[in-house]
């Protein structure tokens, strides 16, 4: 019995040193990746990353992690030629199977998805915000953007017509929707009145739609999905083949 005792102690204090080996080993590679993510990505901090699963070392040992999941608070992704970069919150991204060279100076994820968030106030970028003629004596320009309900955005248009604002800004409910795997577009619902004015739909269009050009999200994973949210659009984004880092 005594010789059974010292083993079973034994055995737990080798399986705690071996778990306190494996928690060093995850940490210190949660480092190597986050590091070597902010340097391809070229972002302005490092990105938060946690290595899931257990054990991890033998994971290690197989070449490729079952699960990593990245945090990126805020990243400017590039919006088109000619246009200001566009700043994405939250953007979370789970990765599966990701195969790594022994330093980790390079990582692949078999697949991705993940979310992000782009607030009103960065997507009122790309909309007309200037006042322009919609029709003779007609103008008009987007002065807000903020939730509308059931998936929609409510876009708010300031006009002048003949001379007079307006009393009140004109609401319009449009649905936001993905097109391609870098682009999300704004599209009105029903199309405004403008003090009784009778304006053509194209004219009109030029003021309440308008589109916002996605390029270059990490590790060149895409666009998925899109849907107007209390505090901005929550955007899904997937992928496959995705680089981490190298």
């Amino acid at each position: 019995m005594r010789a059974l005792r010292i083993l079973l102690i034994v055995v737990v204090i080798l399986g705690g040193l071996f778990v306190a080996a494996d928690r060093l080993a995850v940490n210190f590679a949660e480092d190597e990746v986050a590091g070597k993510l902010r340097t391809t990505e070229n972002l302005a901090s490092e990105p938060d990353v946690s290595i899931k699963g257990f054990p991890f070392l033998t994971q290690v040992a197989g070449g490729e992690l079952d699960d990593v999941e990245i945090g990126i608070k805020d990243y400017e992704a590039p919006a088109g030629e000619g246009a200001e970069k566009i700043r994405i919150d939250d953007l979370q991204a789970n990765m599966k199977g990701v195969e790594f060279s022994g330093d980790y100076s390079s990582a692949t994820a078999a697949t991705a998805t993940g979310t992000a968030t782009i607030s009103y106030a960065e997507l009122l970028k790309t909309a007309q915000s200037e006042p322009a003629q919609v029709a003779p004596g007609v103008t008009a320009n987007v002065i807000g953007l903020s939730d509308g309900g059931n998936g929609k955005i409510k876009v708010s248009v300031e006009a002048t017509v003949l001379g007079t604002k307006l009393p009140q800004p004109i609401s319009v409910l449009s649905t936001v929707t993905v097109e391609g795997d870098n682009t999300v577009k704004v599209h009105a619902d029903k199309l405004p009145a403008f003090g009784g004015v009778r304006i053509a739909e194209n004219d009109v269009r030029t003021i309440t739609d308008f589109e916002q050009q996605i390029d270059d999200l990490p590790g060149g994973i895409q666009l998925d999905k899109v849907e107007a949210a209390q505090n901005g659009v929550e955007i899904g984004v997937k992928g496959s083949d995705v680089r981490l880092a190298g």
